[in-house]
């Protein structure tokens, strides 16, 4: 892997710094991806088209933006239905509190626990209008959207993210096939520290055995007191064109038919096609969700196809400024890697890798990887082979307590940074669902994913010492 050495770190540096700065996300990944590109020794124009066309060209991003659009429309429908408006009376009917309505948004998102892009989307848009009513903080409802999504994949072995590790260990060390792969991840579960940490802390924010601390508390206190659910002069990832839309008039909305079917259609397709083909069909399952919405306003509410078409526009233009911060991070994670960030990083760090340190190392430089490119998945591709032979080497080629621990390391690490690194995509999409200011949802979640990350620095210590 090569690298242009520390300037590889300018193009996110200069990001992150803006983003915190300016509170604009998408500018701050521009100046940031143009720096790049500069360095890079390109011309600005034609460097930022090859950019666009590099990183936004391929089946990755597309199949996302495609999720973000059916999202939108999915969610324009539930609005033009009254299908969300149809919850919400049937759970202020149970007379939840305040508490109650966070401890349900907690068991929701651990509920969808098969994908981290359909739990965050489907927690916050259902959860929204629950809490804005308890006046909860949007920065709330975003950080419950996000440490319910990525973590929770991260912990259940069967999910896509336990079978794409498994794939990736196959040839190493005495890992043959897919199938010692597959047990080779479900032991190293238990072992992941900070994915347990981060979703205790949530459980133990939402019953409120814990009391906020850092932004959030002032988040939490601004909407009760205030009411106001976001702060002032933020900029929410959902735009005002959701607020246009409204049930036609005389038309009493079915909350089975308009709200629990298409849920039902999603999560059968979703879990259905990973039981039977390995694979979960996550955008398929939108899709057949809208067309299913399509037919059933069309029939049942006697809605026009123009109307429809008209509800489905606002409902993309909804998430447009999702889609624009979602495509400059995925420039920003082609400039990092064509820099060769992760490769100076590993160079800069690789010669720590002792026996009583294997782990604790692991977990943080995969950390600072996957915060500083946004990607969980790129950072399980780099690091697994480096650190799994080192551990085998500790065991003399067999599986172990450091094997299984520098799995768990590298899965957690790598979680931390997809699970709060404001480049990556859940990040953004829980930030989208709540309809939370993205800055705004980075800087209240940072301190208690940092708390997680020192409970697994903790634990790989501990670990490291007693193995």
């Amino acid at each position: 892997m090569e690298t242009v050495g520390i300037i590889s770190l300018l193009p996110i540096i200069v990001a992150l710094v803006l983003s915190f700065w300016t509170r604009d996300a998408l500018l701050s990944l521009l100046v940031g991806c143009l720096i790049g590109v500069v360095i890079q020794g390109q011309n600005i124009v034609r460097g930022l088209s090859l950019l666009l066309q590099d990183a936004l060209g391929n089946a990755d991003f597309i199949w996302v933006l495609a999720i973000e659009v059916f999202i939108g429309i999915l969610v324009a429908f539930f609005m033009k239905s009254g299908a969300i408006q149809a919850f919400v009376d049937w759970i202020n009917g149970k007379k939840l509190s305040k508490r109650g309505t966070e401890i349900m948004a907690f068991l929701l998102g651990i509920f969808i626990f098969f994908s981290d892009y359909f739990s965050p989307l489907y927690v916050g848009n259902v959860m929204r209008p629950l809490t804005d009513n308890a006046k909860t903080s949007r920065e709330y409802l975003a950080f419950v959207c996000d440490c319910t999504s990525a973590p929770i994949c991260c912990l259940i072995p069967f999910t896509s993210w336990g079978v794409y590790v498994a794939g990736l260990v196959v040839g190493i060390g005495c890992i043959a096939d897919a199938t010692m792969g597959q047990a080779a991840v479900v032991g190293a579960f238990k072992f992941n520290f900070y994915c347990w940490a981060i979703l205790i802390l949530n459980g133990l924010l939402a019953v409120g055995i814990i009391p906020h601390f850092g932004p959030m508390k002032a988040a939490q206190k601004r909407a009760l007191e205030t009411g106001q659910v976001y702060a002032e002069g933020s900029t929410p990832l959902l735009s005002g064109e959701l607020d246009e839309i409204k049930p036609n008039e005389g038309i009493k909305s079915s909350l089975f038919l308009d709200f629990v079917m298409p849920a039902i259609i999603i999560i059968g397709i979703t879990v259905g096609t990973y039981i039977i083909i390995g694979s979960a069909r996550t955008l398929e399952a939108f899709i057949c969700a809208v067309m299913y919405q399509f037919v059933v306003m069309w029939i049942t509410r006697k809605a026009k196809v123009k109307e429809m078409m008209d509800t489905a526009v606002l409902g993309i233009k909804a998430v447009m400024a999702a889609i624009l911060i979602l495509a400059m991070a995925y420039c920003m994670n082609s400039i990092t890697k064509g820099l060769g960030a992760a490769a100076y990083l590993i160079g800069l760090t690789e010669s720590w890798m002792t026996p009583f340190w294997l782990l604790t190392i692991t977990f943080i430089l995969c950390a600072l990887i996957s915060f500083l490119t946004g990607s969980s998945w790129g950072t399980y591709a780099i690091m697994l082979p480096i650190c799994l032979p080192l551990a085998f080497s500790l065991t003399g080629g067999e599986m172990g307590g450091v094997v299984y621990g520098a799995i768990a390391a590298v899965m957690g690490g790598g979680c931390f940074g997809d699970h709060c690194s404001p480049i990556s995509d859940t990040t953004i999409l829980s930030s989208l669902a709540a309809g939370c200011d993205h800055i705004d949802h980075v800087k209240t979640q940072m301190p208690y994913a940092l708390c997680a990350a020192v409970v697994g620095v903790i634990g790989y210590m501990i670990m490291g010492a007693t193995l």
